[in-house]
């Protein structure tokens, strides 16, 4: 369950929570494999026993680019940081990073913060995850 404030909303409902920040996955009851973002049925091996669970808000950096021109439908500035982040629980996340710093290395430690992404028409903050060293 998402806890921001009134003016503030997640940029999809169900990614992530703020308070610890943590993305949500699941972790599958017979294989015990984690996904992202939540899934009903596990991806690795089929089972739909499949429990609901925190990730980790640590990680390790293992790919990075910066994005310079925004994409379709995207509200937030540009550059940006975007990588693959790999959480101890064994996933790799494709996620936004806090600064398109081209001094990031591989391995480098990360932890995850909740962000202000962009206002919407209504005024109302959109919030989204990024990872930073």
């Amino acid at each position: 369950m998402n806890d921001l404030p009134a003016s503030t909303r997640p940029v999809h409902e169900g990614l992530f929570q703020s308070d610890p920040p943590g993305l949500l996955g699941t972790r599958c009851d017979d294989c015990s494999q984690h996904a992202f973002p939540r899934a009903t049925t596990c991806p690795y091996c089929g089972s739909e026993r499949v429990t609901d669970v925190a990730l980790s808000a640590s990680g390790t950096l293992r790919g990075w680019t910066t994005v310079t021109t925004a994409p379709p439908g995207y509200g937030g500035a540009v550059p940006y940081g975007f990588g693959i982040v790999e959480l101890p629980e064994g996933l790799r996340v494709i996620t936004r990073l806090a600064t398109p710093d081209q001094r990031f290395t591989y391995g480098l430690p990360v932890r995850l913060q909740i962000v202000a992404l962009h206002d919407a028409e209504d005024g109302t903050t959109i919030e989204t995850w990024e990872f930073a060293p």
